[in-house]
């Protein structure tokens, strides 16, 4: 059986991929790590991660519809969107906008060839 912790290093070696100006979502990070259902604890990790060596991009990991669900986990509401807004990603009522375009899929962006 996997433990926690080993669960959300994986997440968080994931997470450290995701380009700049890029965004995913807890599923398909879930879904990466052959855990499909497993949503949820893709999220405690993000949690968990904001005091993690190096810095986590934790704002590059939002729901299945662009939504900034994270956003009360950081020091501030408004740091997720500010941090986003920076990589010059659009937010609109704390969802992404042209979330498909800026979408990144670890499942097709990491495929082993």
């Amino acid at each position: 059986m996997q433990k926690e912790g080993d669960f959300f290093e994986m997440v968080w070696q994931v997470v450290r991929l995701i380009p700049k100006g890029r965004v995913t979502s807890y599923g398909a990070i879930a879904k990466y790590l052959g855990s499909a259902r497993s949503s949820r604890m893709v999220g405690w990790a993000m949690n968990a991660s904001h005091n993690v060596t190096p810095k986590m991009p934790a704002q590059r990991v939002v729901n299945r519809n662009g939504v900034l669900t994270g956003k009360n986990f950081f020091s501030n509401p408004m740091e997720m969107q500010l941090l986003l807004e920076s990589e010059g990603i659009e937010i609109k009522d704390d969802q992404i906008q042209n979330f498909e375009k800026i979408f990144w899929d670890p499942s097709i962006e990491l495929m082993i060839e």
